[in-house]
């Protein structure tokens, strides 16, 4: 059973079909998406279309659930509007303008998305989370401690814990048998060179499993550009996140 996981794709046109080329040459039997469809990008209906059709196509073998910036697209208000732009400037101002140019018919899907999910497959229970078990805004980063992780999934009922939203990827073998994996991010990657990043999800028949990070090349700058051109206040803060270090 071969299984794709990717997150955070943030309306990052370019980067989700760079990455769901190189997902169709890895020929997977299920796609798994942890959220984070939306915001902070420049073409969330486009996303939202794309992601819409992998359901269609997967059927039951594609999953989903919500991310944190889908909820706050979903659930915007002024007041979460300007709260965002006290706290992370470029975020709030593409917040209020991301409101005006998403799709409804898009918000309603990620407004109804679950938070959470869990996935059996050949024995082995999976989690599928943004943040952590605990919070779709929990962070899983790579310099956490063994024992900083196993407290935030000590509830979790799986043996597997896929998650996404710090755009970072890494991997946790815990001493309590949970393994905890971070995807990283398609659409706003924060490893060094900014490329998207997905997860290859291997499962035997007997419910072990081998799990590995793609990193797929693509042009990061023409992205930058096009967040540039959307012109609302504080675009070119958010342009920078896109190239590399």
């Amino acid at each position: 059973m071969k299984i794709a996981i990717i997150s955070d794709i943030h309306s990052n046109a370019l980067a989700l079909d760079k990455v769901l080329e190189d997902i169709k040459n890895f020929n997977p039997d299920k796609i798994f998406c942890l959220g984070d469809l939306i915001l902070a990008g420049y073409r969330p209906n486009y996303v939202c279309q794309k992601i819409l059709e992998l359901k269609e196509k997967f059927k039951d073998n594609f999953e989903i659930i919500q991310g944190n910036t889908d909820k706050m697209v979903a659930n915007c208000t002024p007041e979460l509007i300007q709260k965002t732009k006290e706290a992370f400037p470029c975020m709030g101002y593409s917040l209020e303008e991301d409101v005006k140019i998403t799709d409804k018919k898009y918000i309603d899907f990620v407004k109804n998305l679950p938070e959470n999910k869990y996935v059996e497959i050949n024995g082995l229970k999976i989690q599928l989370v943004h943040g952590s078990p605990r919070s779709q805004n929990e962070n899983i980063y790579p310099e956490l401690t063994d024992e900083t992780v196993s407290e935030m999934v000590k509830d979790s009922k799986a043996d597997l814990i896929l998650c996404g939203h710090t755009h970072k990827p890494c991997g946790y073998s815990l001493s309590n048998g949970k393994t905890v994996v971070n995807a990283g991010s398609v659409g706003r990657s924060m490893t060094k060179d900014k490329m998207p990043v997905y997860l290859q999800l291997t499962i035997d028949k007997n419910g072990k499993f081998f799990v590995e990070h793609k990193i797929v090349k693509y042009n990061s700058l023409e992205v930058s550009k096009h967040i540039l051109a959307r012109g609302f206040k504080h675009c070119e803060d958010l342009a920078k996140m896109f190239l590399s270090e």
